[in-house]
């Protein structure tokens, strides 16, 4: 959204902050980004809570006369939200739902999820997944879904390579430090952290991030393991600098089938050896170049950390550097701006088609997607607008971080 903010105006819409009545907080963030932050009332339930946070996104809609925009979607939870945008208008001219997860395997995910992504994908003109596998799940659902791995910051991770001083909270841990930082929740495979922990009291594991949906009586625990909690983006290189080895815990479960890990990259960036489990989208491209070492058990990560910690790892990290070269925020959203200008120009012209078959889909987006054709109907009926300059457009973005 930062590179969108460069060019275009960026509505960041935020979850709720349950307190005392209703209002929308506004904010502009430095990159240009304009952060609105709903504050509704508490005690209301999650349906009562989703309408009165969607009549505050529409107000502001309205009030400010945001119009020609595309609506960018981060989680179908929050299909409800945008109702008002598409029964009463302003409609998106595009609207694009960009999946990171399978957020419906996730522990304690709401029934109704599935279907919410069932309607959102009725909406979405076109679908951006954060990796490869997710992708391959998608695209049967989508005709118009595209992949995009996890882009990184190099710069910003790259400070680690410069000896930055050692966080005050980490500086007393002896070496060698194996380091993670990220949510520990059922995705974090506790089992072989405790195991390898135990099996090597000399090693000092250190997980940065917050505890959720795991019992602290279940985490791992022991002299040489340390939670320090979480930290800001802003803090991560320091941390990093002074780590052996990068870990990639993951369990394999349904909540890690689809995950490509934005870390992988990051830790990559910063100059640290990694080490992962058999994650899909970890091994395919990062294992298969032999960037990243990749264990399918306590022994072989045993293992894997052990020859990270004893031998020169400077051929695999050139290596690392040429692909991290390709994956630069800027490109991805280069990529992810042309597919909506497509997008939107394929609906403009879609409307002007009166005979729904594959020939006149075929004459005027040289597509024989006719599901295209049924998805535009369906968007036409509530009202959507097209823009006349699509390249003037707003990006409004629903997110659930």
């Amino acid at each position: 959204m930062t590179r969108a903010a460069r060019h275009r105006r960026v509505l960041y819409f935020e979850e709720p902050i349950f307190g005392d009545g209703d209002f929308l907080e506004c904010k502009v963030d430095p990159s240009g980004v304009v952060v609105l932050t709903p504050h509704v009332e508490a005690g209301h339930g999650p349906a009562e809570s989703q309408a009165l946070t969607a009549k505050l996104l529409h107000a502001y809609m309205r009030e400010h006369d945001v119009r020609d925009y595309v609506l960018w979607v981060y989680t179908p939870f929050e299909l409800p939200v945008t109702a008002p945008l598409f029964e009463e208008g302003p409609a998106p001219a595009c609207t694009v739902y960009d999946c990171m997860d399978e957020l419906a395997q996730f522990r304690g995910a709401p029934p109704e999820l599935r279907e919410r992504e069932r309607q959102l994908f009725g909406l979405a003109d076109v679908v951006f997944t954060g990796g490869y596998r997710i992708w391959e799940n998608k695209r049967l659902q989508h005709d118009n879904a595209h992949p995009f791995p996890s882009s990184v910051e190099v710069s910003h991770f790259a400070q680690a390579r410069a000896g930055l001083a050692e966080p005050q909270d980490q500086i007393g841990i002896p070496g060698p430090k194996l380091g993670f930082y990220g949510v520990i929740d059922e995705r974090f495979d506790i089992d072989l952290v405790r195991e390898v922990a135990a099996r090597r009291p000399e090693w000092q594991f250190v997980f940065l991030g917050p505890v959720v949906k795991i019992s602290e009586h279940d985490l791992p625990r022991g002299a040489n393991i340390h939670y320090l909690g979480m930290k800001k983006y802003t803090e991560l290189p320091a941390y990093l600098a002074h780590w052996d080895v990068a870990l990639l815990p993951f369990a394999r479960n349904d909540a890690t089938e689809y995950i490509s890990p934005t870390k992988t990259p990051e830790y990559l960036a910063a100059g640290v050896p990694v080490v992962s489990t058999n994650i899909r989208d970890v091994i395919r491209p990062w294992g298969e170049e032999d960037v990243v070492r990749i264990a399918v058990d306590a022994d072989e990560f045993e293992a894997a950390i052990e020859e990270a910690l004893a031998v020169d790892n400077a051929a695999r990290q050139a290596k690392a550097d040429r692909m991290l070269a390709r994956l630069s925020w800027d490109r991805t959203w280069a990529g992810m701006e042309e597919l909506i200008l497509e997008a939107m120009t394929n609906r403009e012209m879609i409307k002007g088609v009166t005979n729904y078959d594959d020939a006149s889909v075929n004459r005027v987006t040289g597509s024989n997607r006719t599901s295209d054709v049924a998805r535009t109907k369906d968007l036409e009926a509530v009202r959507v607008i097209a823009p006349d300059h699509a390249s003037g457009a707003n990006v409004a973005g629903v997110a659930d971080d």
